[in-house]
């Protein structure tokens, strides 16, 4: 055959879009592995119009899935970011939004039984080495899609479903302030390193000239602005301990703003070379822990209230984003949020049979 077909989901987690499947219904050797997502998106290509893809990272993404033999996990979840333009897949991080997905997925799959009218699906995040519980609504014995939840940047509604995240300070760079640092100066510019989730640098907008309110097209053709992140962005990764970044998408870059529509913060997001029409959801729950530090460039901007649990709506371009923070003793002690999810075909996606050739 000239095409191998391979099943396949296609969903929608969050404000993403990916391909999910099954570990054992891929190679298991990395490099051919990765050549066969790439085949997937249809990348490296602008518009990926040689595969799934969307010609957009946050439509580029995949998620792996396999029953977890772990104490405590029902299933392991690896994700892999296809990068659009270049032939190259990045799992140096976790997709909040793709997690959204992967209970229901579990569940389509029978890798998990349904349990009553909510279904607990327990994931260990293979790229951090974290574990998440899935909330999903499992009315009538099946996963239900339907219901009255609406996110930001999503059209319509959906059922919803809560994730909760344990012990995700330090995922990626081994501290919740990778640097031992509240703030850092890069460049004569004061910014907050922060990793709650997702490695992001955390800087005012208006330090770099910017009113922190501009459309994602206005900051993506601000060619000066991009240029002074990227050498920010170079200059924090090593701080971070994530090495040298050129070629990585981490650490985000996120401008902060006082919030105009009511909520904690205004952001403008980064991902890392490209203004986010949103935030990504580790991206938010960082934010969002940075507003609870006391010295960091956020918390001086930012309306967070009072109470051991602190719901923070982080604005963002298209909308906001609520995130759950709990404190014990002062502490940061776990965080939670809500997203929706849905299914959007079920079937197989056909690669090529060049892509199988031996790998070099």
């Amino acid at each position: 055959m000239s095409q191998t077909r391979i099943p396949c989901l296609l969903m929608r987690g969050g404000t993403s879009k990916g391909a999910y499947f099954l570990a054992r219904d891929l190679p298991e050797q990395p490099a051919l592995r990765d050549r066969v997502l790439l085949a997937v998106m249809g990348s490296p290509d602008a518009r990926q119009i040689d595969g799934i893809g969307g010609g957009d990272s946050l439509t580029s993404k995949v998620a792996i899935i396999k029953p977890s033999a772990r104490a405590g996990a029902d299933v392991d979840y690896l994700f892999a970011q296809v990068v659009v333009d270049e032939a190259r897949v990045d799992y140096g991080q976790n997709c909040g939004n793709i997690l959204a997905g992967v209970g229901p997925f579990a569940l389509e799959r029978g890798l998990v039984p349904v349990t009553g009218d909510v279904t607990p699906v327990r994931i260990f995040m293979e790229n951090t080495g974290q574990m998440a519980v899935a909330h999903v609504p499992t009315a009538n014995g099946e996963v239900s899609y339907s219901g009255d939840a609406r996110i930001d940047g999503v059209p319509g509604q959906g059922a919803p479903l809560i994730v909760e995240f344990e012990e995700v300070a330090g995922s990626s760079c081994g501290a919740l302030l990778p640097t031992g640092n509240v703030t850092d100066t890069f460049d004569g510019v004061e910014v907050t390193c922060i990793d709650n989730g997702m490695p992001v640098v955390i800087i005012r907008a208006q330090d770099l000239g910017c009113s922190g309110y501009a459309s994602p097209e206005q900051l993506d053709a601000d060619t000066n602005l991009k240029a002074r992140l990227e050498s920010i962005r170079l200059q924090a990764g090593p701080r971070m301990n994530l090495g040298d970044v050129r070629a990585r998408n981490v650490p985000k870059m996120c401008l902060v703003a006082p919030a105009r529509s009511g909520g904690a913060l205004s952001t403008r997001s980064f991902i890392p070379h490209r203004c986010h029409t949103s935030i990504g959801v580790f991206g938010a729950v960082s934010v969002a822990a940075a507003c609870l530090l006391e010295g960091s460039v956020a918390a001086g901007l930012a309306s967070v209230g009072e109470g051991e649990v602190k719901r923070l709506s982080v604005e963002h371009p298209t909308g906001e984003f609520t995130v759950e923070l709990r404190l014990h003793n002062g502490q940061l002690a776990g965080c939670g949020l809500m997203r929706t999810a849905r299914l959007l075909f079920d079937g197989v996606v056909c690669v090529p049979a060049s892509v199988w050739a031996v790998v070099r």
